[in-house]
């Protein structure tokens, strides 16, 4: 039975990436489950105003998966909520997840609604969890 991985991205990333993070041979065996959480800007997020970060995310998820099947990654994607944490949990309820691979954006670049998150899950979810940072 393959290992089920639920890959987080903020940004289109390859299967190389998910290869490092992993290692080849387990990306290669693996089912993985694409997220993007629809990140959105602090004013359009108080005002309500989704449509361009779930348009962004639903970009970002499809990418990821053509790279990722480019690779021989065997990847499906979908779309999540705009808090990443929200998007994991919701992922996990139809996706049981053996492993977390969370993508994030550098210090530098991080999406207010980034912050904290790679600390809560690594928290929340001991042992399955790996982080990389993109250069976007």
């Amino acid at each position: 039975m393959p290992i089920k991985i639920l890959a987080v991205v903020s940004e289109p990333v390859s299967g190389d990436a998910l290869k490092a993070a992993i290692g080849a041979d387990r990306a290669e065996e693996a089912e993985v489950l694409v997220v993007a959480p629809a990140l959105n800007t602090r004013a359009r997020y108080w005002l309500s105003d989704p449509d361009s970060a779930i348009g962004r995310a639903d970009d970002v998820q499809q990418e990821t998966v053509e790279r990722m099947d480019e690779q021989d990654v065997d990847a499906v994607g979908d779309t999540g909520e705009s808090d990443p944490l929200l998007a994991v949990q919701d992922a996990l309820q139809t996706f049981p997840a053996d492993a977390i691979v969370l993508f994030t954006h550098p210090d530098s670049q991080v999406n207010w609604l980034e912050d904290g998150v790679v600390d809560e899950l690594k928290k929340r979810f001991k042992g399955k969890v790996e982080h990389l940072v993109i250069e976007g």
